[in-house]
Order: C-alpha cells, then structure tokens, then sequence
C-alpha cells in the first residue's frame, strides 16, 4: 500500500540554499516508517558499595532497599518509594549475582557488572559487556554505537574500573564525564564544525587505506607467529576504518533537532563538586541521546568501587552528609546507619526516578520511549563487602516483552547473566548464552 500524500519520510528535510534542516518526529511520519523498524533502547547505570539492609524486623526495617511482600503484593521502603508512579513499568530483582563475583574482592566487582566476568590477582583480562555487545549488534542503526558515561571518565585501573562497557576483546571503553562534552559531541555540531569534520574523516580515511596497502605487503613478509600478532593489530586498524566510514554516512544526514525548554533544563557546567546537578545533567544527556534517536545503547557508571580516588566518594558530603560513600556504606549496620544510608539511597533513587519519568513522557513511533527501552539499575554489592544478591531494578520495555509490577525473589543460585540473555531476546539479538549463563529468566516475560 503507498503512503498518502500527506505521509512524511522521517528522513524529510526542508531544504534552502545551501541549507537543509532535519524535521522533529511527526505523526504524519508513521505511515512511512516500517513495522519491523521499531527503536529498541538498552541503558544500564551502576552504583557501588551496596545499599541499606537492615533486618526485616529491626526499628529502621523501613529503609531496608528490597521491599516488603513478593510477587505483586509488595510494598515499597522509603528508599525506593519515589518510584511508586511507576511501578507497573518495572520490576525489583532480588537473589541474583555473578557467581564470578563472588569469588571476588568485594571493591573489584563493578570491572565486571556487565561481563560477569573472574578477574583476580593471576588474571586481570575481562570480557566483552552486555552493552557492547547490543552496540556491535545495533550500531549501524544510530549515529553512535554507544554512549559511555561515567562520574569519573576515562578507564580507571584493574578492579577500580571508571567505566562499564568492555569491547569484544575484553579491553575497556574510556567514558566520558564533562556534560559539556558530551552535548557538544553529540548534539553540537553546526554547519562549519561539520565541513572541518569532513575534512578529518576524509583524511583519516586516506591515512587508513594507506596503512592497509602497506600491511598487505609487509604482512607476507612476516613469520607464522609474527602474521598472528600482526592479523590482531590490523583487526583493530579495520575496526577504526569502520567507524570513519560509519561516521561519513551519518554526517549528511541532519541531527534531530532539540526543543528550546529541553536546552534550558541542562546544567552543561554542572560537576562532581554538585552532585546532584551533576547526577541529573548525566541523565538528561542520555534522554535526550535517547529521544533523538542519536544511540540506542549507553551505560552510565555513576558511582564506582575505588574506596578513596572517587571524585563520587564524597557526593554524601557535598550534599550534607556527616560521611563519604564509602564510610556510610561501611557504617549501615550501626546505629541509625541504616537510616543514613537509607536517606542516600532514596535520594539517589529520586535521580532515577526523574530519568524514568522523562523517557514515560517522551513519545517515539512505538510509544513511551520508556516502553520502547530497557532501563538495568543496581549494584554488584547487596551491602558493602557482600558480592550476593544484587540490588537490582529494571524498567521500561513494556513494548519488548517485558511484565512488571512485581518484586520477583529470584534462586540465589541463578546467575545474573541469566537476566541478560534475557534482555538480548528482548532486543532483537539473541543469543543462547552470555557469560557463565544458564538459561535466561522467563519469569521476567510471564
């Protein structure tokens, strides 16, 4: 069936002279979009040292993180009671871990949140993240492969990792940490930032094509064991080769475009010296990388293991607290440490919630693009120097297969990697296994 005249491509634009601009999503664009097109989102965000637990029965049982009840009888704490209005678009997860991860240190788990990887003092190599692996998989469908973010930017160091994503080699992908940064790499660009853009790629490309031509010759020339080495090192160069071609393409095509009440909520100076400023700017980045369509995959680290170099090791502080992280993780069991902690945890919950609530109020083609978008919250500690039943939320993907409403109690035995062969189905990229997986958890679709 033809489209009607009054159906636009999403790709339409409104040319001038020498101008084009890309048209905001529009309802009279549904018609021409495929069914089997739909945008399918994957997040994860990350905090360290645990939560609040204390006893089911004790005074300050009401800041115990897990709610009260199972299944759909539950009730949230107050930790977790800002997302009351959306609890019928998660689920609270209780009993899974890495079973890698409990082997391990109990500061060296957040290296491997995503890989469920062993990492210990004969091997520190990782494996390939849950993220990166949907990024390989969807990639080409977005501007960006992926955003990585983090509180403190770049890679960190061996079990104190500043990031969560790890590429196929197990090697970490450096994230980005300065809000303003990140805008202008993934919004900013104008016209005579792209022709200079142009120009760069256009030279990296030339530079590569040389490179390749003359590692096909040098390469013939080289031993059995030095032709190994050498296919690694040339795998990496066609991987860049790739993402230059990759970001050509996408240069002649317009970014979508930002809403001015959207540009005038950004806090883009905002840093590690305001958290929470900072928290909520790191979110509305990865909103609006979300509802632009400029990526479909990010991870945002927003606390990490390393007990003392951590600029977020003293956010508590910065916003009133007695103690660092790290210290009121440790204290949760003293008294009235479980409410202290607690207060954090709610308050850093509040920051999540604001997320879920603008991914509910933003509409794709699909929907809600929290609908359309698996959210993955939690830790790799229950509480501090506990690698066991990690704190864990999943939100969204209402649209990908997912029933919610309910805090599931999962075998303690189970690895969480069960929960993303799982989330991979739900993407489109299956995979009958994930790490040390051993099924996946139909739970989550019944």
């Amino acid at each position: 069936m033809k489209n009607k005249s009054w159906h636009l491509d999403r790709r339409t634009f409104l040319m001038g002279t020498g101008v084009s601009l890309g048209l905001p999503w529009l309802d009279c664009m549904a018609a021409s979009v495929p069914k089997d097109s739909q945008a399918k989102r994957f997040c994860a965000m990350y905090f360290g040292f645990g939560v609040s637990l204390p006893d089911e029965k004790s005074e300050q049982a009401k800041w115990r993180w897990f709610p009260k009840g199972e299944g759909k009888e539950y009730q949230f704490n107050e930790s977790l009671a800002p997302l009351e209005a959306y609890r019928d678009r998660l689920t609270v997860l209780g009993g899974l871990s890495h079973p890698h991860g409990r082997k391990m240190g109990a500061h060296d788990t957040a290296d491997t949140f995503l890989t469920g990887a062993l990492m210990n003092e004969k091997s520190l190599n990782n494996t390939v993240s849950l993220d990166q692996v949907l990024a390989k998989a969807n990639g080409d469908q977005t501007r960006f492969s992926s955003l990585v973010m983090s509180t403190d930017g770049g890679v960190g160091e061996p079990t104190r990792s500043s990031t969560l994503s790890y590429d196929a080699k197990g090697r970490p992908v450096p994230a980005l940490n300065q809000p303003r940064r990140i805008f202008e790499r993934f919004f900013g660009v104008g016209d005579a930032d792209s022709i200079a853009e142009r120009r760069r790629l256009k030279s990296q490309s030339v530079m590569l094509d040389r490179v390749l031509d003359n590692a096909r010759s040098l390469r013939r020339q080289l031993g059995k064991q030095d032709q190994d080495k050498f296919d690694e090192y040339l795998s990496s160069v066609r991987e860049i080769e790739e993402r230059v071609e990759t970001s050509q393409r996408w240069l002649e095509i317009p970014r979508r475009e930002l809403r001015d009440e959207e540009l005038q909520m950004l806090q883009l100076d905002s840093d590690e010296n305001a958290p929470f400023a900072f928290i909520r700017t790191m979110y509305d980045l990865l909103y609006l990388a979300f509802r632009t369509d400029s990526v479909r995959v990010a991870t945002y680290q927003i606390t990490n293991m390393a007990d003392g170099s951590s600029k977020a090791g003293k956010f508590p502080q910065l916003e009133g607290f007695k103690d660092s992280l790290h210290t009121l993780a440790h204290a949760w069991d003293k008294p009235e440490g479980a409410e202290i902690l607690g207060k954090w945890d709610r308050l850093m919950i509040e920051q999540f919630s604001h997320f879920l609530e603008r991914l509910a109020s933003a509409q794709d083609q699909n929907g809600a693009i929290l609908d359309n978008t698996l959210v993955l919250y939690g830790s790799s500690n229950s509480n501090t120097h506990n690698n066991n039943n990690y704190p864990l939320i999943l939100a969204g993907g209402k649209n990908l297969g997912l029933k919610h409403g309910r805090y599931l109690k999962i075998d303690d035995k189970v690895p969480l990697s069960n929960l993303f062969v799982t989330l991979l189905d739900c993407m489109g990229t299956k995979r009958e296994s994930f790490a040390d997986s051993t099924g996946d958890l139909s739970e989550l679709r019944s």
